[in-house]
């Protein structure tokens, strides 16, 4: 473990104190730190329109992720009968998240304990009400970024924050397609996002900010776990919950004897080019100032992605015979969620090999663990988010370090990169946020579908899952013959 005063050189978007028109910095001097803060209580907060136009342009690139980007990408993989319950199901989501955040969401995620004093046992692990309905946050308020003394409104990155929450509990949908009930899908999303995802936010992405790098932060933040953008908290979070549906909704009805093939590939290159053209604001936004690691994060976007495409469908042709588009975008969006994690920690070289690695370890789960393990998880939650947000998270204790192209570790205490690389320390504490993210989200899934079982049930009648979800559950059909 490092030292609690040592936090990660832009460590995922995560924010920090946030909602003050004026920081409150320390005032007792013989606190470390205090010379800095001192400093800065005497220098008014910088506010850059730059910085903050970057912010909610990768915020409206996030939510172009999710509506239309993620509905057209799972829409098109389904069966003509299902196309619209899809859509449906991820328009729903982005709205009541949307709404959920403002109201409950943000201050749960993002306030915490001032100071060691303020702690308690539940500190690490989750927020408080203080901000909930946004109290006491206006158009003056403002939220710190990772360089001391410069901030962006916070209504800018409560809107980024919210795109993100929005994004996660949509992708769950993927795994149980064609099935599972409209009502059934919501219920459980709300208790997910409650329970699953505002918790892992809070772990890995919640710390005092520069002005307060010794306030009590998240579990896995304060154990020095690296997490760009996401890796952890959306896309193994998502990935996990995704599988755990799957295997207790059931499959569907003719699985494995019934020809269940994508209706339209085109609205699923469609949407996940949206998808990947949304990620540049995902990844790079995380960085929240428009400076060079948002760039780097912008390159290491393309390049991990455009290598995990050719390792799947260069997988998929050394084992099957042919290249395919479905494997060739299934290989970019994997790409993507490696490199998530990673984006503003490792230098161009590494994020390749992490687009290699997840693209084709990917391909490997789909197209053969998956027909072994006999799970019908539908469109591959798991096979795609799940095992490449692993991979992307192990890896980037390695190609974080600085030797190999990385940024290493940066200490707020003494505004420098901490010297002496732990490559084999840091692949530890990768491994450890996996498995809290693994763990946390497996637990709180199976919990969710229980309750959302014995309340409403999860299936649709068998007679109206063979006709179609369009027609029975939304009395509408997505094209007319």
């Amino acid at each position: 473990m490092r030292p609690t005063a040592i936090k990660p050189m832009i460590p995922a978007f995560a924010l920090p104190l946030v909602g003050l028109a004026v920081p409150a910095l320390a005032q007792d001097a013989e606190t470390p730190g205090a010379a800095v803060e001192a400093i800065v209580e005497t220098v008014a907060p910088i506010v850059d329109k730059g910085d903050t136009t970057w912010m909610m342009i990768s915020a409206i690139l996030v939510m172009a992720m999710t509506i239309p980007g993620l509905a057209l990408f799972y829409g098109g993989l389904v069966r003509a009968k299902n196309m619209l319950s899809v859509l449906m199901q991820v328009l729903s989501i982005f709205c009541i998240m949307s709404i959920l955040w403002v109201c409950f969401g943000y201050s749960l995620a993002f306030t915490g304990a001032g100071s060691a004093d303020e702690a308690t046992w539940l500190t690490p692990l989750i927020g408080g009400f203080s901000k909930a309905f946004l109290a006491g946050v206006d158009t003056s308020s403002l939220a710190e970024t990772f360089t001391t003394n410069v901030y962006v409104p916070e209504y800018a990155f409560i809107i980024f924050q919210m795109a993100f929450a929005c994004i996660a509990p949509a992708l769950i949908v993927g795994a149980t397609v064609e099935r599972m009930k409209y009502s059934a899908v919501l219920l459980f999303v709300v208790i997910w996002f409650f329970f699953s995802y505002l918790p892992m936010a809070h772990m890995v992405w919640w710390w005092g900010g520069p002005s307060a790098y010794d306030a009590p932060g998240g579990f896995l933040f304060g154990h020095g776990a690296l997490d760009f953008a996401g890796g952890t908290v959306i896309h193994i979070n998502a990935g996990i919950a995704g599988l755990v549906a799957a295997l207790v909704v059931g499959p569907r009805l003719g699985y494995g004897k019934e020809l269940m093939a994508p209706h339209n590939l085109p609205f699923t290159f469609l949407g996940g080019c949206l998808l990947w053209i949304g990620w540049f604001g995902f990844n790079a936004g995380s960085n929240m100032e428009a400076t060079g690691t948002a760039a780097m994060a912008i390159l290491n976007t393309t390049v991990a992605t455009s290598a995990a495409a050719l390792a799947w469908a260069f997988g998929e042709w050394l084992f099957r015979g042919h290249p395919s588009l479905l494997g060739g975008i299934s290989g970019a969006i994997a790409g993507l969620v490696g490199i998530t994690p990673a984006a503003g920690f490792v230098g161009p070289m590494g994020a390749i090999v992490i687009g290699l690695a997840a693209g084709f370890l990917c391909m490997w789960f789909v197209i053969s663990m998956k027909v072994r393990l006999g799970v019908d998880e539908s469109l591959d939650v798991f096979g795609i988010h799940g095992i490449g947000g692993i991979v992307g998270a192990i890896l980037t204790g390695v190609f974080a370090a600085p030797s190999l192209g990385g940024s290493g570790l940066y200490d707020y205490a003494t505004e420098s990169v901490v010297a002496g690389y732990d490559m084999a320390g840091q692949v530890m504490t990768q491994v450890l946020g996996v498995a809290v993210a693994v763990v946390w989200s497996a637990v709180v899934s199976f919990i969710a579908l229980m309750i959302v079982k014995a309340v409403i049930g999860l299936r649709v009648a068998g007679n109206n899952e063979r006709q179609g979800l369009d027609i029975t559950t939304h009395g509408e059909n997505a094209y007319n013959s």
